[in-house]
């Protein structure tokens, strides 16, 4: 399982997004899913750009939802000074926590998430 938080939609999110969509659907056979949460103090405004990120990228295998607060679930200690945290677990465990500050979610990040999804679906 691939979950994302995020506080803010950016491109370099979209291009995240993108990466766990096909990751999803190019893994169906051993099960690998994905969701992906904004972290919002005005989710009216931002559910109509998460809505538009998903028709501009084509997303159809990674669920899109906006959680109506900044700190997001407590049971899930995002991290306070993250724009993104990125986790991942199998089987109940947690594999890998990433939280990325603002404008540090960049091609360096993104193959460091690819890297550890690999590694989530071996």
């Amino acid at each position: 399982m691939v979950s994302v938080f995020t506080r803010s939609i950016t491109d370099n999110l979209a291009s995240l997004v993108k990466q766990i969509d096909k990751a999803v659907a190019a893994n169906k056979l051993k099960q690998l899913k994905a969701f992906v949460v904004v972290l919002s103090d005005d989710p009216d405004v931002d559910e109509p750009k998460l809505k538009a990120l998903a028709k501009k990228h084509g997303i159809k295998n990674v669920p899109l939802t906006v959680f109506d607060g900044i700190a997001g679930p407590p049971s899930y200690k995002i991290k306070k000074g993250a724009e993104t945290t990125v986790l991942m677990w199998r089987r109940g465990r947690v594999q890998a926590n990433r939280g990325f500050e603002k404008g540090k979610l960049d091609k360096g990040a993104l193959k460091t998430v690819a890297t550890d999804t690999t590694g989530l679906i071996k």
